[in-house]
């Protein structure tokens, strides 16, 4: 009985977390060609947000921050999100490790 009462308080867990998690204003960034679009995103500083990111490249993509801690390697035509806890007023690098010269991009949390 008692580990019936775990996996359902478990799965009221996850079903609230994911519920939590859909809620989440959403940002979306490309990747083609060794190009992101847009370049410069800005979102409202205190917010957890995701960020969706789609490859449509022939190739991989990789988008990376140091600064925020963040790295996702994406196969061609995959997209993908990345939750981001709330950041303070700012600007924080990104950029495509595949394509460093010109894979370049700013967060701005304003």
């Amino acid at each position: 009985m008692k580990q019936g009462l775990h996996s359902v308080v478990f799965g009221l867990f996850l079903a609230s977390t994911a519920a939590i998690a859909d809620d989440l204003p959403t940002y979306k960034l490309l990747m083609k060609d060794g190009r992101i679009v847009p370049e410069i995103l800005e979102v409202p500083a205190g917010t957890r947000f995701r960020l969706e990111v789609r490859n449509e490249g022939p190739g991989a993509a990789e988008f990376e921050s140091l600064e925020l801690k963040k790295e996702l390697v994406l196969a061609p035509g995959v997209t993908r999100s990345l939750v981001f806890f709330p950041m303070k007023p700012g600007t924080y690098k990104f950029f495509d490790d595949f394509h460093p010269e010109t894979g370049q991009g700013r967060i701005v949390a304003k």
